[in-house]
């Protein structure tokens, strides 16, 4: 994020808030953030916060005080991505239809680089079918939507419309400035499983553990954003993705998502198992809730079935990748592992390195083949996917 340049267009909508903390970590993370606000955006947001966050002036019509000229050309020109969010209804029907009666509109017209659209909306207004039919000609024009959420709105409803999350968000930007410059992927299928697996004990209980999916959904972006075709086999996580490049299937245990990947591993290209799965799963589960009795309870487990190891006594074309999480001899047990499963890559990481493993939002990774060794410092996860990816470009061989 050095150094890259980000005009940031912030329309006239309750969750343009939300922006303040978007343009503070992109300045933390190096970036340049210019803003320019629509005339309803004055309403919503402190042009003085804006100012102070970005370092910058915030920019809103087409004359200063001083009669300068804010040239919307020179700004669209400027950026290396422009990303408008919140994007209400209205300022995406002017993009869609040429209208330009601001200097958000103009420079959005003006641009030459990748263009970012963050919609939100109410629920009616979102799922209107004018709407539908806008982001559909946004993206028939070249311009990626960063899908709204599920969630409560200012209206007090319940529904789709949410802004993304200021993260979601910051993924996305982190991604598609990555990702520019390879071609490798183009085309080529990824499957990747993400999140943790649970294995009911009855109806209301389960064994399970704390992945939060956030590497493998990660990945699958990084996938995405390079072109790959992406089949998504997430364990249960509070967390969503919508991309024209990605298909996602909803799994809860291990055997289903053994049995779900093998419907489309075999025509794979890459197949990485960042899942955390679950070893063991008990070996009945009770119809009823299990009632608080004795001081003890004993459960008898039995092994689930070896996903990557499946994958690689299959494997034909693919390069597969696994995920090795250890505590005690990483690098040795992560080689084990490698072999014993016909693996061509794995990602290690430890627990005893602060800001990886799960729930965070960073990873310390060491990548290993059976012929190199690369170890990355601590960073985002998006970033990590950037450096698997990278990674496997120059050490594919199908």
């Amino acid at each position: 994020m050095q150094e890259k340049k980000i005009l940031l267009i912030i329309t006239g909508g309750i969750a343009a808030y939300k922006m303040y903390q978007v343009v503070r970590d992109l300045v933390r993370s190096g970036a340049q953030v210019q803003i320019v606000l629509t005339p309803g955006a004055r309403d919503f947001v402190s042009v003085l916060t804006l100012s102070t966050l970005s370092g910058r002036p915030v920019l809103s019509e087409f004359f200063t005080k001083e009669e300068v000229w804010n040239n919307h050309v020179d700004l669209a020109l400027w950026a290396d991505l422009i990303v408008v969010a919140p994007c209400t209804a209205n300022t995406l029907s002017k993009m869609v239809h040429g209208q330009c009666d601001n200097l958000a509109l103009a420079v959005y017209l003006s641009a030459k680089c990748p263009v970012l659209i963050a919609p939100a909306m109410d629920l009616d207004m979102y799922g209107h079918p004018s709407t539908k039919w806008n982001l559909e000609m946004a993206q028939e024009y070249g311009n990626v939507i960063i899908p709204a959420e599920y969630g409560e709105l200012a209206s007090g409803l319940v529904g789709e419309g949410r802004l993304a999350s200021p993260q979601v968000i910051l993924d996305y930007i982190e991604d598609y400035l990555l990702g520019v410059g390879s071609h490798f992927f183009k085309g080529k299928k990824i499957l990747i499983t993400a999140g943790p697996t649970f294995e009911p004990l009855d109806p209301v209980r389960f064994i399970g553990n704390h992945s939060s999916g956030k590497m493998g959904y990660a990945l699958a972006r990084r996938a995405a954003a390079l072109g790959a075709q992406v089949t998504l086999v997430s364990g249960p996580t509070n967390l969503e993705l919508t991309h024209p490049n990605i298909v996602v299937k909803k799994v809860t245990t291990a055997q289903q998502m053994l049995q779900e990947t093998l419907l489309y591993y075999d025509e794979m290209d890459i197949a990485i198992a960042s899942a955390a799965v679950a070893d063991y799963r008990p070996e009945t589960v009770s119809e009823e809730k299990i009632k608080k009795s004795e001081e003890n309870l004993t459960i008898s487990l039995v092994k689930n079935p070896d996903i990557l190891k499946t994958w690689g006594e299959r494997k034909k074309k693919q390069f597969l990748v696994g995920f090795a999480l250890e505590t005690t001899e990483e690098m040795h047990n992560a080689k084990v592992k490698l072999e014993k499963k016909n693996l061509d890559l794995i990602v290690l990481n430890s627990l005893k390195d602060s800001g990886a493993g799960f729930q965070h939002d960073t990873n310390k990774v060491t990548l290993i083949t059976r012929t190199a060794v690369a170890e990355f410092s601590l960073k985002s996860k998006s970033e990590v996917a950037a450096d698997i990816f990278d990674f496997i470009e120059s050490h594919y061989i199908p």
